[in-house]
C-alpha cells in the first residue's frame, strides 16, 4: 500500500516510519532540513527496542503525495484549513485521507475542503525529533481510529505494521478524551520544561491539573459528550499512562521557538467555554501563559 506523510514531525516520521519498516512505501512530507536529512542518510528510528535506519522517500511539496493510497496528515491544527486546500488538488479521488492530529476540529476542516474520504483517529504515542531525519520514541504509538467503511482494512494493515489500533465506538468521545488529555498535560510540561515525572511540588499539580480538566469535562457535556470518570480520575490516567520522561509537544514546540497548537487545545477549551457560559479560568491562564511564552523569541530577536 503506498502512504503519504503530510507533516514529517515526531508522530508522522513515528507512523510513517513503522510501515515503511514494515515494507510500505512511505513519502515523507516536511521541512527542508528533515527532508534532506532522510533522502542522504534515511530515516533514524531509535526506540527501546531497536534502532534503525530506514531508507525512504522524503520531499518538501505536497505534490509528492499524488500517488498516495493513505495520506496521513500529521500537521498541526493550525495548519489543517491550508492542507485541505492543497490536497484536494493533489489526491487521487480514491485516496483515503487520516487525521493524526490534535484537538477536535481537524477532521470536519479536511473534509470542508476535500472530496475525498476522510476519518480522524485520536493518537497516543510519546515521540520527538531529536535532530534532522531522527525520531527518538520514548512509548507507546497505539491509535483509535473512527469507524467508516474503509476503517477495517486500514486498521489490519496498522496492525501487521505492529501499529496497535482500535476502531472506536465513539470517535468524537475519544478525541475529546485525548483533548482533556492534551489540556491537562501540555501547557504544564510547556511552562516549566520538565516532563511529568520529573514536576516537582505534585500535590499541587495534581490540584491544577483537576481544575483543568474539571472545566473541560463540563465543556464537553454542554456539547452532549459525557463520561464516567470524574476530574480526579482523569489525572489518575495521565499520571499512569504517559512515559515518565515525555516532554509534551507544546514543550518541545516552545523550546524550539515555535508556535504551539495551544490555541486548538486549551485555547478551544476557552473558545468553546464562552459560547456555552462556563467559565473556564484554569484553561484561560494555562493558554495566556503559553502564548506569553511563544512571543518571548520574537520579543528579543
Amino acid at each position: 500500500m503506498r502512504f503519504a506523510v503530510l507533516g514529517a514531525g515526531a508522530v508522522g516520521c513515528y507512523y510513517g516510519g513503522m510501515l515503511a519498516r514494515h515494507g510500505h512505501d512511505v513519502v515523507f512530507i516536511g521541512r527542508p532540513s528533515h527532508v534532506a536529512a532522510m533522502n542522504q542518510d534515511g530515516l533514524r528510528m531509535q526506540s527501546q527496542a531497536f534502532d534503525v535506519r530506514l531508507p525512504v522517500r522524503a520531499a518538501t511539496q505536497i505534490e509528492a503525495a499524488a500517488s498516495a493510497d493513505v495520506m496521513l496528515v500529521c500537521v498541526k491544527s493550525t495548519d489543517t484549513a491550508e492542507a485541505a486546500r492543497t490536497l484536494g488538488q493533489v489526491l487521487a479521488p480514491h485516496a483515503l485521507v487520516v487525521s493524526l492530529q490534535n484537538g477536535v476540529d481537524n477532521a470536519a476542516l479536511l473534509r470542508a475542503g476535500i472530496a475525498q474520504a476522510v476519518i480522524c483517529a485520536a493518537v497516543y504515542v510519546a515521540s520527538e525529533m531529536a535532530g534532522p531525519g531522527h525520531l527518538l520514541h520514548h512509548g507507546r504509538g497505539d491509535l483509535a481510529i473512527e469507524a467508516s467503511p474503509h476503517s477495517e482494512a486500514l486498521a489490519s494493515v496498522l496492525r501487521a505494521a505492529q501499529i496497535p489500533t482500535q476502531i472506536a465506538a465513539d470517535v468524537n468521545a475519544t478525541l475529546w478524551q485525548k483533548l482533556i488529555l492534551n489540556c491537562a498535560f501540555n501547557a504544564v510540561s510547556a511552562i516549566v520544561q520538565l516532563p511529568l515525572g520529573a514536576m516537582a511540588h505534585r500535590d499541587a499539580l495534581r490540584e491544577t491539573m483537576r481544575e483543568v480538566v474539571a472545566e473541560c469535562l463540563a465543556v464537553a457535556a454542554a456539547e452532549g459528550v459525557r463520561f464516567e470518570d470524574d476530574a480526579a480520575r482523569f489525572v489518575e490516567q495521565i499520571e499512569a499512562t504517559i512515559p515518565g520522561g515525555q516532554y509534551s509537544s507544546t514543550a518541545q514546540d516552545l523550546a524550539r521557538g515555535k508556535h504551539s497548537e495551544i490555541d486548538f487545545l486549551n485555547g478551544a477549551i476557552v473558545r468553546r467555554g464562552m459560547i456555552a457560559g462556563i467559565a473556564t479560568p484554569a484553561n484561560r491562564t494555562l493558554h495566556t501563559l503559553v502564548k506569553l511564552l511563544e512571543a518571548k523569541p520574537a520579543a528579543y530577536a
